[in-house]
């Protein structure tokens, strides 16, 4: 694996790579390698699901490379990301497959400059080399070997250069020590590796201290949010780079850095005051150390993202706990005068089913802040016990922070984070995580008004569309529904089958427009209409006709597509009409697979007086009539023509015998749904019971 991740670095010339494994649900990527970047820079990625918007994450979901030039059209595609690493890079995100299937995924780096599209060996390269990773990846889950990392991913170490002799390391430690100035290196884990005396005596520390730390740790006067956001940036886009920070009492210095696939070069040397490094001075202090805001940052750009309460506490613990070093959450509310938990991570659920459904009392911390809104900080346990006299230390924690969680200037939860050692919540410190706490709360707010919304919009479908089929002799039936993977969770796409006698039976499939509440309620007067119809033996285009003059009357400003055909099961022969809708497909017992050319009519509500002809063609055993909605084909910027007739191909391509995988298939590769999808498949067999 290290061999094949290190061999399409090299071929490529990428800065950086990470490699992703696919869980075993396939609804997730965990990180699993990375080279050229310390595990900091990646830790906020390090799992992301299938469905966020990632270039990683749409590279495996649509199985193609995905491609982005540059800190712009990444800030326009990819707004996530772009946020937490404001830095000019471009990037690639591939699929990682092997002949069963896709694994993973790859990211690729490039510093800034790189051409405006990969090249034509560049791309060879890549497809290469994650076909390398993905056997790879298939070979070890053979051998049953753990593919997700239990803590940190494996970083890859750099190649080493060539060794100096002797005498070359003598000659350049005498040319730095002549040049103006000092210099240290550092490794790509920002680690200092050689420091000058000239560099150590700037900076007032003695260099074996200095040897092996990270400068804003070694040097406190260094430990502010530009510091390290500079070194990202060398790190990041491979661009020298350039700061002021002053050196107490009143010494300024100025840092300049060269970063390359090894490493940074860092030259050291006093720089005069003047009016840019005062107001410097003025906006360069932070509320402590670069990486809890790096980590802060980001999940505040998910949160704003997050569309449930499950999501708001999987953000909140992926990017909050490794932000802090601290060991377990708890999200918290009330309800009905009762202690409701959300979600946690880091403690068992024993303990959780404990507390939830306890009636709130002041001598829950967690109920307490809910109840004042007054954030609580306890440094040891000794600390909470004073606070809190009937509380027992039964969590193993040594620390707790329990926050409030603030929704329209109230408190809507309680946020409770806690360390497995004993831990100082200094002011700075305090301000952050009282403020985090709110965007925390303003997310929860909004995720348990979509959660409700959300419970609501599938009750709702739920009485609108069969709750199941009917069993008719001679036919079997496949039937799916999606709904748009964006908005309410409802909308106006029907289907129905509907038994007439002992060898007849209506199929129908339909799409009101709109994904609202009112397209749902005609959906249903619609399904309503054409089911009465039908049911007094009424042909294909005086269903239509009938329900057309209903919608009409109606007058609900929307109108509506309907397909509706008409099966007779004892001479194998169907009769179908169309209001506007799309052409169903035929699968025929050789396997060849047409698109039934239906006269087309006007679509339901327009006009009163339409017309729809109909379409007589045979239905033998074996066949299959495939009837869908437009969400299972369109898409923007895809030809409608080239859609359907990948869904044909999809048909012919399907067990005919297994009406349930071929739906499944169907619905699988349709376009990620900005559009409700229904299906409906029939197929003939006189042994059906």
């Amino acid at each position: 694996m290290d061999t094949a991740m290190a061999d399409v670095v090299r071929e490529t010339r990428a800065s950086g790579a990470l490699l992703y494994a696919l869980t075993p649900d396939r609804k997730a990527l965990w990180l699993i390698m990375v080279s050229g970047a310390p595990h900091e820079v990646v830790a906020p990625w390090s799992r992301v699901a299938v469905s966020d918007p990632m270039p990683v994450a749409d590279a495996v979901r649509e199985e193609r490379l995905v491609w982005v030039n540059g800190q712009v059209e990444m800030a326009r595609r990819y707004p996530r990301p772009a946020v937490v690493l404001p830095y000019d890079f471009a990037l690639a995100a591939a699929p990682v497959p092997s002949d069963a299937g896709v694994h993973g995924g790859l990211v690729l780096l490039w510093p800034s400059g790189h051409a405006p599209q990969l090249s034509p060996a560049e791309q060879e390269a890549v497809r290469v080399g994650c076909r390398r990773l993905g056997d790879r990846l298939r070979q070890a889950a053979e051998r049953g070997e753990e593919l997700l990392p239990a803590g940190r991913p494996r970083i890859l170490p750099s190649e080493p250069g060539r060794a100096p002799t002797p005498a070359e390391a003598s000659a350049g430690t005498a040319l730095l020590d002549r040049l103006p100035g000092g210099y240290v290196a550092l490794d790509l884990n920002g680690r200092i590796t050689l420091v000058t005396p000239a560099a150590a005596d700037l900076v007032g520390a003695d260099p074996d201290r200095l040897m092996g730390s990270l400068p804003w740790e070694a040097l406190p006067w260094m430990d502010i949010p530009h510091v390290e956001d500079r070194y990202r940036a060398a790190l990041i886009s491979r661009r020298p780079q350039a700061f002021r920070v002053l050196r107490p009492p009143g010494t300024w210095l100025s840092f300049e850095l060269y970063p390359d696939r090894s490493g940074i070069s860092v030259r050291v040397d006093r720089a005069d005051e003047d009016e840019d490094t005062r107001a410097l001075a003025a906006n360069a202090q932070g509320p402590g150390r670069a990486t809890v805001l790096y980590h802060l940052m980001h999940l505040a750009t998910t949160l704003t993202e997050a569309v449930g309460v499950q999501d708001v506490v999987d953000q909140t613990a992926d990017q909050l706990l490794p932000a802090l070093g601290a060991q377990g959450m708890v999200l918290m509310t009330a309800e009905d005068g009762r202690l409701r938990i959300l979600g946690q991570r880091g403690y068992s659920s024993e303990l959780m089913d404990r507390f939830d459904g306890a009636p709130l009392s002041r001598e829950i911390p967690g109920a307490a802040v809910l109840a004042t809104g007054e954030p609580g900080f306890f440094p040891s346990f000794a600390d909470m016990a004073r606070s809190y006299p009937a509380t027992t230390h039964e969590d193993g924690m040594a620390a707790w922070a329990v926050l409030p969680l603030i929704a329209s200037g109230r408190p809507i939860g309680s946020l409770l984070i806690s360390y497995d050692r004993p831990h100082a919540f200094p002011p700075g410190e305090r301000a952050i995580l009282t403020s985090l706490a709110g965007l925390v709360g303003q997310a929860l707010d909004r995720a348990r008004l979509y959660d409700s919304k959300d419970h609501l919009a599938h009750r709702l479908q739920s009485a609108l569309l069969p709750h199941s089929l009917p069993r008719i002799p001679g036919l079997r039936v496949a039937a799916r529904y999606l709904p748009a993977a964006r908005g309410l969770g409802i909308g106006g796409d029907f289907y129905d089958l509907i038994r007439l006698d002992e060898h007849t039976a209506a199929a129908t499939i339909g799409d009101v427009q709109g994904h609202n509440v009112d397209a749902a309620a005609l959906m249903g007067q619609v399904r309503t209409a054409v089911h009465a119809h039908a049911t007094v033996g009424a042909p294909p285009d005086h269903v239509l006709t009938g329900t057309n003059r209903l919608l009409t009357d109606l007058d609900p400003g929307l109108f509506s597509s309907c397909l509706y055909a008409h099966l007779d099961l004892g001479r194998g022969r169907a009769c179908l009409a169309t209001a506007g809708h799309p052409p169903p497909l035929m699968r025929h017992g050789d396997g060849r697979t047409e698109l039934l050319d239906i006269p087309p009519g006007l679509l339901l509500g327009i006009d009163p007086t339409s017309r729809y002809p109909s379409l007589e063609c045979a239905l033998p055993p074996g066949c299959v009539l495939v009837l869908y909605t437009d969400g299972l084909v369109e898409a923007p910027g895809v030809d409608l023509d080239d859609a359907t007739a990948a869904l044909a191909g999809l048909v012919e391509q399907g067990d005919p015998c297994d009406l349930d995988a071929m739906a499944d298939t169907l619905v699988q590769h349709a376009p990620s749904p900005g559009d409700d999808i229904a299906l409906l498949l029939l197929s003939p067999d006189p042994e059906a019971r």
